[in-house]
């Protein structure tokens, strides 16, 4: 399955190269809303919560009214998640929030997301750069692979989602031999996402059971959605 993603900075639709480098922006909400409409699962992530530079919250409340969205960027607490639940998400992504210190994982935070909120309300972010889990916006690294982290999380959620930062934003393909590893260690639902360029490549994670998040083949045209 593709699930398109809306990036939020500034109260624009962004597309990043790796987190850092700003590539291309839109103002047109209509345009986008209208063309994922027919996609039973869109990704919004809050770039400015995410990197702790501000908030899109009001974008946000509009989008989920709109679209069946998962919602990530800077989730802290039970009751952050639990408003957009209530603003209309489907779901809630949390990640930096999950990893506390250099090489722990903070599974009792974990478990109080799930009581709060259900496992099947939750979406538990697995980033990666050079192999590491990464967090804050990508700008630190956790001494945890991808396969650990998910691991000792895999009881508390019900879907995880996968980011390879080294090719986010640069649609060189996603390497898909990291999906294969990374399915082969949970039973929960998967996504990965970070330079996915082309339709067959989707094709190939979907005969994985592997759900694919594009954005940047979207914006830029490469790819229709």
């Amino acid at each position: 399955m593709l699930i398109p993603s809306i990036d939020l900075m500034g109260g624009r639709i962004v597309q990043l190269v790796q987190g850092e480098k700003l590539k291309l922006a839109f103002d047109d909400f209509e345009y986008w809303i209208g063309r994922f409409s027919r996609y039973p699962l869109v990704q919004l992530i809050d770039l400015d919560a995410a990197m702790r530079q501000g908030e899109n919250h009001a974008i946000i409340q509009q989008i989920c009214k709109r679209l069946p969205c998962q919602v990530g960027g800077g989730l802290r607490t039970p009751e952050q998640a639990k408003a957009l639940l209530d603003a209309g998400a489907r779901r809630v992504i949390f990640g930096s929030s999950l990893f506390g210190g250099e090489t722990s994982i903070n599974t009792k935070f974990a478990a109080e997301l799930k009581e709060a909120l259900g496992e099947d309300k939750l979406v538990f972010s697995v980033d990666t750069r050079n192999g590491k889990v990464a967090v804050k916006g990508w700008k630190e690294n956790v001494d945890l692979t991808p396969e650990e982290a998910i691991t000792w999380l895999e009881p508390f959620c019900g879907a995880f989602l996968y980011t390879h930062v080294d090719t986010e934003g640069t649609m060189q393909g996603f390497p898909i031999h990291v999906a294969a590893i990374l399915r082969a260690t949970t039973t929960r639902q998967l996504i990965v996402a970070g330079g996915i360029k082309e339709r067959a490549e989707i094709d190939e994670l979907d005969a994985m059971g592997v759900d694919a998040v594009a954005g940047m083949a979207v914006y830029s045209g490469a790819m229709e959605a």
